[in-house]
């Protein structure tokens, strides 16, 4: 059976609902270092930037992100889509898509796997599941 490739719509939803989640998840790690007056600022920086940084290497590694959890997509391997991507291909592919920003979807309509930029740059493809 062939693999199905979400659209540029249901990728841009899925990374919507992502940031949400960031900016949430961002919302309540403020709250609690607010129960602590004594936290170094260095400390508020970190945890912010790594929660940016983090989360969708970590997610895609094991799974997938709340964002593609719910638009019912997948980034897996372009070779063989049957497997997730290591953590390596998924942080080159956070920060190509990171630095490029909207210039890295250019691509999705250009080649008949729907891959972007950060998709090409990692060995990866997005997918939705049947």
């Amino acid at each position: 059976m062939e693999d199905e490739y979400p659209s540029l719509i249901a990728r841009f939803q899925s990374i919507f609902i992502d940031t949400i989640f960031i900016i949430v998840l961002m919302f309540i790690i403020y709250l609690v270092l607010d129960y602590f007056p004594d936290a170094p600022d260095w400390l508020r920086v970190f945890l912010f930037i790594s929660i940016f940084f983090i989360y969708e290497p970590v997610c895609l590694a094991f799974g997938c992100t709340i964002g593609n959890y719910f638009k019912r997509i997948r980034v897996k391997k372009f070779n063989d889509t049957t497997r997730r991507i290591n953590i390596l291909s998924a942080i080159v592919r956070s920060l190509v898509k990171i630095c490029l920003g909207w210039i890295s979807f250019l691509t999705v309509h250009t080649n008949p796997s729907k891959r972007a930029l950060h998709d090409l740059a990692s060995g990866s493809v997005m997918i939705k599941l049947r």
